[in-house]
C-alpha cells in the first residue's frame, strides 16, 4: 500500500513541484506531475480508509472481548445446576488488538494529500478541499468529533497541516498560547481520555504539557475546601541549558470527578453482564458547556488543580471556581465597561478561565494534574 511505504516528507517535496507548475502556462505543466499529485490523493484515500476500518475493527475486538470475558466468568448457576457450562468454556481470550497505524483510545491521524498553495499555512480554501477529499474518500458517516486530519502535502514539522474534526467542519488548532497549535476550545476535552491526543497532536520544545480548555466551575465549592498555599520544587532548564531545582509557592486543590452510581432492576440487565459484574452501574458526568457529551473514564478520580502562589494566582483560581463560592473582591472601574467596540471581554475573560495544561510529569491513571494557564502565557 504506497499510503504506507511512502515516507512523508515526499508528499510534501511533490506538492511543492506542483505548485510550482501552477504558476506556468498549461501548455507547459509536466502531465506526469498532474498524474503524481492524483495518484498521492488516492493513496491518501486509501489509508484514511484503513485507519477508520481498524478503528471499528478495534472497537469489534474489545467488545467481543468484554462478552468473551463475561461468558466465561463463573456465576451461581454454574456450581448450582449441573447441565450449565457456564464458565467453563474453554474459550482462549482474544489477543489484544495491535496495529501501527492505530492505537485503541487514542485519536486516529487521517490523511488527506491538498497542495496549499499559500505553503504551510491552510487558507480556508484548502480546509474545505480537504473537506471535500474526505467525501471522496466516502468516510465522512465514519468520523467522529476528534478526529484528526492531516494535510501531508505540506510536511511534517511540528502540528503543520494538522486540522480537528468538531462533528461538522474541520478546525484549526489554537495557537493563542503556543506556535505549535493546541486542542481548539469548540472541542470538549473532559469527553476524550487524557492521553487520547498524545503524539497526535505534538507539543513545543518548550512544554510537553498539552492545553485543554474545561469548565471547573461546577465543582467549585470542592475546590475551595480543599484550597492550600504549598512550597512545590520545581526542575527549570536555563536558556545554556543547565538545569537547576527551584522552591516555588502553589495555591494548590483538588476535586473528585466519580460517577454517581445507579440502581437496576436485575431484569434489565443482560445476563452475560450480570454475570460478568459489567452492569452499568453508573450516570455518566455531562461536560460543562456542552449539551450531550460526557465525561471520559480516563478522568475518573482525582483531579488537581494548581495556580501560580500570587495573590493574581489566587484570585483567577478563584475566578475558575464560579460566582459566590468564595467572597466578592472589590474591581476597578474598568470592569463596569465589559463591551467597548463590539468586543465583549466578559465573554473572552470566561474562556480564559477555562485554560489549563495538562502535567504529565505529574499525572497518572486515577490522578491527573492541571495546572492554570494566565493571560501572560498569550503569545497571540
Amino acid at each position: 500500500m504506497r499510503g504506507v511505504s511512502m515516507p512523508t516528507h515526499q508528499y510534501a517535496r511533490v506538492a511543492e513541484s506542483y505548485n510550482q507548475a501552477q504558476k506556468q502556462p498549461s501548455r507547459e505543466r509536466n502531465a506526469a506531475l498532474i498524474q503524481e499529485v492524483r495518484s498521492l490523493a488516492a493513496a491518501t484515500r486509501a489509508y484514511t480508509r484503513v485507519v477508520l476500518r481498524l478503528r471499528a475493527q478495534a472497537e469489534r475486538q474489545a467488545t467481543a472481548s468484554r462478552l468473551m470475558s463475561a461468558t466465561n466468568s463463573p456465576t451461581q448457576s454454574t456450581f448450582s445446576h449441573g447441565t450449565s457450562q457456564l464458565g467453563h468454556s474453554g474459550r482462549q481470550p482474544m489477543p489484544p488488538f495491535q496495529s501501527p497505524l492505530f492505537r485503541p483510545r487514542r485519536a486516529p491521524l487521517l490523511r488527506v494529500f491538498v497542495p496549499s498553495p499559500e505553503g504551510d499555512w491552510l487558507a480556508d480554501a484548502s480546509v474545505i478541499e480537504c473537506e471535500a477529499e474526505l467525501r471522496r474518500a466516502g468516510v465522512m458517516d465514519l468520523f467522529r468529533m476528534g478526529d484528526v486530519v492531516w494535510d501531508v502535502a505540506v510536511g511534517d514539522e511540528g502540528n503543520v497541516g494538522r486540522l480537528i474534526w468538531d462533528g461538522s467542519y474541520l478546525l484549526d488548532l489554537d495557537y493563542t498560547y503556543s506556535s505549535i497549535g493546541d486542542l481548539p476550545k469548540y472541542i470538549p476535552a473532559l469527553s476524550f481520555s487524557p492521553s487520547y491526543f498524545h503524539r497526535i497532536i505534538r507539543t513545543g520544545p518548550t512544554s510537553s504539557n498539552p492545553i485543554v480548555h474545561m469548565d471547573i466551575s461546577p465543582w467549585g465549592e470542592e475546590i475551595a475546601s480543599n484550597l492550600q498555599l504549598l512550597q512545590d520544587r520545581a526542575r527549570t532548564e536555563t536558556p545554556q541549558g543547565a538545569h537547576h531545582n527551584v522552591v516555588r509557592w502553589v495555591h494548590r486543590s483538588s476535586f473528585k470527578l466519580k460517577p454517581k452510581a445507579i440502581t437496576s432492576t436485575r431484569n434489565s440487565v443482560h445476563p452475560a453482564a450480570r454475570a460478568a459484574g459489567t452492569s452499568p452501574r453508573h450516570e455518566r458526568i455531562p461536560v460543562p458547556g456542552f449539551q450531550g457529551v460526557f465525561v471520559d473514564s480516563g478522568w475518573y478520580g482525582t483531579i488537581v488543580v494548581e495556580a501560580e502562589g500570587t495573590n493574581e494566582g489566587l484570585a483567577d483560581l478563584q475566578d475558575r471556581c464560579g460566582p459566590g463560592v468564595f467572597p466578592a473582591r472589590a474591581t476597578g472601574s474598568s470592569a463596569l465597561h465589559s463591551t467597548v467596540k463590539g468586543v465583549n471581554f466578559e465573554d473572552k475573560a470566561a474562556e480564559a478561565r477555562k485554560v489549563f495544561r495538562i502535567m504529565r510529569e505529574k499525572s497518572r491513571p486515577g490522578e491527573i494534574w492541571l495546572h492554570a494557564v494566565s493571560a501572560k502565557d498569550r503569545i497571540l
